[in-house]
């Protein structure tokens, strides 16, 4: 799906004054980031590293692997196609609603496809596949699986590859991550990204985890010098600042629970749980392409329309938590939405 995801302001004539359709920290990338990679720029003069190896013994030196456990890549969305591509022509189950790239990613290398609602996956569940793509937590719900019931779907289902995608596993307090898995499991795949909690989505960059053997299966399929030499250089930094870097999870959880009780408040909208900083709401008032319209036309407000995530309808939409003053704008323009309506 080329388009129909968040963050689609560029698409638009309206001047943005608060973007809420992105689940990127809306708060910029981490101090001194941009220096240090602005000042790698002569690195752009030669090709960069044909894997990033550099940066692949770096991630794996902080997350305790083998460089060999590792895959550099230039996002999230990259991995899901080798991923696909890899497995091509096999049985893949989609735990959804969930990102749509899993989907385009397997239909176009003729996977057979099987969806299971979220909430219908359980520890003694049957996966009659070669792949399973689980976001946790979960895009767009916030959902969470957690680790004792991956663990027992893992042990039961040894012949399945559990691709398990991280990349929003920086805004949750719920669930940690499943890299000490990868110590008891060999058939299960880590999606990170280092572009959300970063807030560099431009750059493209993010990294794969699992068995040499599966990393390796990845690797036949990855085309060199991918990842560009500015975005080596970008993770090397977070990666040598880590502790510096993080975003203020706990605070940006609390800004999210305000923002929701408040538009919980709101007649004509449902507001649905979340353990991320993002979280699906519904109109009960037309569409949420409607609304999007309306709020950008009238308030210069984006959100994300959630209808194209299977499984939802079209009234739902995501919001992704930005600043009290920024949340408090969605709020009235919610009212005004809602009063006009009625």
């Amino acid at each position: 799906m080329l388009h129909g995801h968040g963050d689609d302001a560029y698409r638009h004539s309206q001047q943005v004054v608060a973007d809420f359709s992105t689940n990127v920290w809306y708060g910029g990338e981490p101090a001194g980031l941009k220096e240090y990679v602005f000042a790698q720029w002569p690195t752009v003069n030669r090709y960069p590293e044909v894997l990033a190896e550099s940066l692949a013994t770096q991630v794996a030196a902080h997350h305790g692997v083998d460089p060999a456990q590792v895959l550099i890549s230039s996002g999230t969305t990259e991995s899901i196609y080798l991923v696909a591509q890899a497995w091509a022509r096999q049985r893949s189950t989609i735990l959804t609603p969930a990102f749509a790239e899993y989907e385009d990613a397997c239909r176009l290398h003729g996977h057979q496809l099987r969806f299971v609602a979220w909430e219908d996956l359980q520890a003694d569940a049957l996966i009659a596949s070669e792949l399973i793509f689980i976001c946790n937590p979960n895009n767009p719900t916030g959902s969470v699986l957690t680790p004792d019931v991956l663990g027992v779907l893992l042990m039961s289902h040894p012949d399945t590859v559990f691709v398990l995608d991280e990349a929003f596993i920086e805004f949750t307090t719920s669930i940690s991550s499943a890299i000490p898995l990868l110590k008891q499991f060999d058939n299960l795949l880590i999606l990170r990204s280092l572009t959300k909690a970063y807030a560099i989505p431009g750059l493209r960059l993010g990294y794969v985890l699992g068995s040499a053997e599966l990393v390796a299966r990845l690797t036949q399929h990855k085309a060199p010098w991918a990842v560009n030499a500015l975005a080596v250089a970008a993770g090397s930094f977070l990666f040598g600042h880590y502790a510096q870097v993080q975003p203020p999870i706990a605070q940006l959880l609390a800004d999210k629970e305000k923002l929701a009780t408040a538009l919980a408040q709101n007649q004509g909208i449902d507001v649905f749980p979340s353990h991320t900083h993002y979280f699906l709401a519904a109109t009960r008032h037309g569409t949420a392409a409607e609304l999007k319209h309306w709020l950008l036309a009238q308030h210069g407000l984006l959100i994300r329309d959630a209808a194209n995530f299977r499984g939802l309808t079209p009234a739902h939409f995501r919001i992704g938590t930005r600043s009290a003053a920024d949340n408090q704008l969605l709020i009235n323009a919610f009212a005004a939405w809602t009063a006009s309506r009625t």
